[in-house]
């Protein structure tokens, strides 16, 4: 099953200095057919102006990945991490007990981000945060782990969930598989190009929310650069 979920669809908001999509309800915009998809629970297509960003707010019991697609984000917490993600990199935070934070866009130019919040396997451990970069071409024509909380993931950005955050780039006309375990949810989000998905077809920051599909074909139309979440 393939349920797609056009962009121009989802909700929104314009705060001017930042321009949101939401695939699930999120603050302002409530949907209940889409509360999560498993444990996924927000899925973020966020644009952040220049020399603008999210001044420092707390979190708790959430793992929040932070997928960038364009520009670059800036991170400061209560914990003294300081970080600067560029595009194609991945930070993660375990918020766990609680913790303050701070995501600035300090570039000249627009960042994009994908934020995607899992529910933890427990609640209560101490809050952490990470990042590493991810080059694009280890990702050609196949899937790589980006972030997990499965076992023998063992390169990937560590989360405590039962999920795990893949990503691919994919030419034009070329295909890339995903294995599908009957008992998981995948959500998949093409960041740049049109792709299809077991004959599906999705543009550009379209979604699609994947259940009983053993493997995933997803064949690009144009060259794409593809992010999954495949979650209990």
């Amino acid at each position: 099953m393939i349920d797609k979920r056009p962009f121009n669809g989802l909700g929104g908001a314009d705060h001017g200095w930042l321009k949101a999509r939401h695939h699930f309800s999120f603050a302002s915009f409530h949907d209940p057919r889409r509360m999560g998809w498993g444990a996924l629970r927000v899925w973020n297509d966020d644009e952040i102006a220049p020399r603008s960003g999210f001044p420092p707010h707390p979190h708790a019991d959430m793992e929040i990945i932070t997928y960038v697609r364009d520009g670059a984000i800036t991170h400061q917490d209560s914990l003294g991490n300081k970080g600067r993600t560029e595009a194609g990199d991945v930070q993660v935070m375990s918020a766990g007990t609680g913790i303050r934070h701070a995501e600035y866009n300090l570039e000249d130019e627009t960042t994009r981000i994908f934020q995607i919040w899992i529910e933890p396997k427990t609640r209560g451990a101490a809050p952490a945060w990470g990042a590493r970069p991810f080059p694009k071409a280890d990702r050609a024509g196949r899937f790589v782990t980006l972030a997990s909380g499965l076992p023998g993931d063992d390169e990937a950005l560590p989360i405590r969930t039962d999920a795990r955050v893949a990503g691919a780039t994919i030419k034009a006309g070329e295909t890339a598989e995903y294995q599908l375990a009957p008992d998981r949810h995948a959500y998949l989000v093409p960041a740049v190009g049109a792709v299809e998905v077991n004959g599906v077809r999705l543009d550009a920051r379209d979604g699609a929310a994947i259940t009983q599909e053993s493997v995933l074909r997803i064949t690009a139309l144009e060259d794409a650069e593809v992010v999954l979440v495949d979650a209990a």
